[in-house]
């Protein structure tokens, strides 16, 4: 006498348990993660009318409290005393004859007279300089004298 199962076998698996492995998982990793803060200074530039199409990869930093930095290609501004500046410029220069511009990026309470010592470094060493600025409100238009 042959005896029947109860239950037949199937060989279908549930997808239901390895999603929920796959959500905890997802979740867990996006819990522990570590949210990535780029350390950037703190400059609030001028507003200006006049743009250029030109991101210079050299650039001269001088924050609120006249610290002065520089950067090359992307790469993080390190801190530089003013006697240092000139030979990262010129080291610059040299591994890049290329290049067009240095940007300098002066925060606006900077004293005029720190900027333009920063200017004047450049262009008595032949380096061409520009000073960067963010855009002015279109509804606003710059007064002349």
């Amino acid at each position: 006498m042959a005896l029947k199962r109860q239950y037949d076998m199937t060989s279908l698996f549930s997808m239901a348990s390895m999603t929920d492995v796959i959500f905890l998982l997802l979740i867990f990793f996006m819990v522990t993660s570590t949210f990535v803060f780029p350390t950037a200074l703190e400059i609030t530039l001028p507003q200006s009318s006049e743009q250029t199409p030109l991101k210079p990869s050299t650039r001269v930093y001088i924050d609120a409290d006249q610290v002065i930095y520089a950067s090359f290609d992307g790469s993080e501004p390190q801190a530089v005393a003013e006697d240092q500046l000139l030979a990262f410029l010129q080291l610059v220069m040299k591994e890049h004859p290329d290049l067009q511009y240095i940007a300098v990026y002066a925060d606006a309470a900077v004293p005029y007279g720190r900027v333009i010592d920063v200017l004047t470094l450049g262009a008595q060493n032949n380096l061409k300089m520009v000073l960067a600025t963010k855009p002015a409100p279109s509804s606003a238009k710059p007064s002349r004298p």
